[in-house]
């Protein structure tokens, strides 16, 4: 493989942060740009040239991008339900920056650009119901997003077309189907389901209250993909020539109880459910459709939901056992 130079921007995150240590093993030469402080960063690479850089402003895209052949746009405002619901404004705002990181990249002759989008562009229509029928592709239009994050999300990837068809862009975009596993976000607020099950389960057991709450009815449906096979499919599409935005997510449906059924056999016990049906719950029922991604790229996520928890909560009862004896975890 040729030795490429890389922007990861959110690579002091969870995806962002895992994609890092992939191309640092392969011999890469990899700029990472996050938000945060580096002290605050979830995965720092110490092989990698680390920036504390907002993406959003366009002076700090036009110096990273400079000389770079690949550029990763992972960067933006985002979390569970709970955070997206409230924060409609500032998930908005994160179209900033890809649009200045696109700029940036026409500019300097970037060969290839990866965009990250979200399941959340889907239409709220189609997921009214938790018996779903699996979102495919081509159901992103008559477009009713989810608000804020959703739209944001959709937007930015026309304006990824926009640039292929106007100045002959070579991008790249996928949309997640919740992706969860080991050093993502587990508490705090911006925690997505399968951390904060892993989360509240480990709190009950801690504490010897085992009466958890849930939000909403428990019966609401999703499907939940590990970070493993989320960094496998971001490799192969982009070794692929394939332009159109692609679901990438496992195609496993659970309910919300049936997460948390999960969660307790893994830890060996049995809390007591009440349940919040004034909390954010995000649409009724929501899959992803995998047939055009096993079409392209004879493939689709492997890794099952009980393998994926398994490892996601011996890590999240870790990190609340080090910060329990004072340790300093990144949440």
């Amino acid at each position: 493989m040729n030795k490429k130079r890389i922007l990861v921007a959110g690579g002091g995150g969870f995806i962002g942060g895992q994609l890092v240590k992939v191309f640092i093993e392969r011999g890469h030469d990899v700029v990472v740009a996050d938000i945060k402080p580096l002290d605050q960063w979830y995965q720092l690479c110490e092989e990698a040239e680390n920036h504390h850089a907002d993406m959003g402003l366009r002076d700090h895209c036009f110096k990273l991008i400079e000389g770079c052949d690949e550029v990763y746009c992972l960067a933006c405002n985002m979390g569970g339900m709970g955070f997206i619901e409230n924060n409609k404004s500032l998930c908005m705002l994160s179209v900033l920056i890809n649009t200045h990181m696109l700029e940036a990249s026409k500019h300097h002759g970037v060969s290839k650009y990866f965009y990250s989008s979200s399941a959340c562009i889907y239409p709220d229509y189609k997921q009214t119901d938790a018996e779903v029928i699996a979102l495919k592709e081509k159901d992103a239009y008559p477009a009713m997003p989810e608000n804020g994050y959703g739209w944001e999300k959709l937007f930015s990837e026309r304006l990824c077309k926009n640039f292929e068809e106007d100045f002959g862009f070579e991008s790249r975009v996928y949309r997640f189907h919740n992706v969860y596993g080991p050093y993502g976000t587990w508490d705090g607020g911006r925690e997505k389901a399968p951390a904060a099950m892993c989360r509240k389960v480990i709190e009950c057991i801690d504490t010897g209250n085992l009466e958890m709450e849930i939000w909403g009815d428990g019966e609401q449906t999703r499907s939940f993909m590990y970070i493993d096979d989320c960094i496998t499919g971001i490799d192969k599409l982009m070794a692929s020539n394939h332009r159109d935005p692609l679901n990438l997510g496992r195609s496993e449906l659970v309910t919300i109880n049936g997460l948390l059924d999960i969660v307790e056999d893994i830890a060996g016990v049995k809390v007591k459910r009440t349940y919040n049906l004034d909390a954010p719950q995000g649409v009724r029922g929501r899959n992803s459709d995998n047939s055009e991604i096993h079409r392209i790229l004879n493939w689709e996520p492997e890794i099952n939901l009980r393998t994926g928890m398994e490892a996601t909560y011996h890590w999240i009862k870790e990190q609340y056992e080090r910060r329990k004896h004072g340790e300093t975890v990144v949440l």
